[in-house]
């Protein structure tokens, strides 16, 4: 073979750029536009004159203060719960893991008020669990800080698990058979091997445990309640300020939106499996 008729072969091809048909194309943009309309909307009306003395204002700050702590302290319950139980789901087969698996990610799909509900009747001063709490331990649980953490990881925690278990269960364990063979223990291959392997999908549920608990509102209110500095979260404040004082409600909006977007770009390439484009070096 000449060299003139190799070197078409071995020239490196141009990537192919795919394109929707203009009516799908149409459809996706109208889709893009549902969901930046509401955001626009908020940019649109949000008091920029006064934003920074109402973000800066006592009672966001309480707000935030306790929204960053609740929300930090929900991320660490979650990966030292969710992790185990990711392993469990991913690994063990057991009877009736099908149920625990729908069991664990009910609180995705059910209204937040629900789970609410659940909790203050489950442990309440006279739930079924929450009764003895108080009357053994002296305990009581609802329109605490503690209660906003429980409510917060109800909802929170699944999203850590289904993203851990997915890593787990695509984790390729020659690696920890190899450990295990030259005489690790069980709990030495999970530390120094499996959790170092699925890093990025721990990284990524833990963030997005914690935006999710940010932004958690409906179980907090029903379970925690509304008190100022104890339970009031940044989403229940806006909930409140929107009665009485629409600017302070669009400024805490515009806080939970920056925090939210920002977390999720970042997130997106790095650990959320994003693909960069044809062009990227």
């Amino acid at each position: 073979m000449t060299t003139e008729s190799a070197a078409p072969s071995t020239r490196r091809r141009a990537p192919h750029r795919e394109r929707l048909p203009f009516g799908a194309l149409v459809l996706a943009v109208i889709a893009i536009a549902f969901f930046a309309a509401p955001f626009l909307g908020i940019l649109w009306r949000a008091p920029w004159g006064d934003a920074w003395e109402i973000a800066t204002s006592a009672a966001v700050r309480r707000a935030l203060a306790l929204s960053l702590r609740t929300s930090l302290a929900t991320m660490v319950v979650s990966v030292v719960l969710g992790v185990p139980l990711a392993w469990l789901l991913a690994r063990i087969a057991f009877p009736g893991r099908g149920a625990v698996r729908a069991l664990v990610t009910l609180s995705m799909v059910l209204p937040p008020v629900v789970g609410g509900v659940a909790l203050f009747f489950s442990f309440g001063r006279r739930g079924l669990f929450g009764q003895y709490l108080d009357a053994w331990f002296g305990i009581t649980l609802p329109f605490t800080t503690t209660a906003v953490v429980m409510a917060q990881t109800f909802v929170a925690m699944p999203f850590l698990v289904l993203t851990v278990e997915a890593a787990l269960r695509q984790l390729d364990r020659r690696y920890e058979h190899a450990a295990r063979t030259l005489g690790a223990s069980r709990w030495y291959v999970f530390r120094r091997v499996t959790l170092p392997s699925v890093r990025p999908a721990l990284i990524a549920g833990a963030v997005l445990a914690w935006a999710r608990a940010l932004g958690e509102f409906g179980a907090t209110i029903t379970f925690a309640g509304n008190f100022p500095g104890t339970t009031q979260t940044m989403p229940l404040a806006a909930y409140v300020a929107l009665e009485t004082d629409p600017d302070e409600a669009l400024v805490v909006s515009l806080v939970l939106i920056a925090v939210s977007f920002s977390v999720l770009i970042a997130l997106r390439d790095r650990w959320l499996g994003g693909t960069p484009g044809p062009g990227a070096g």
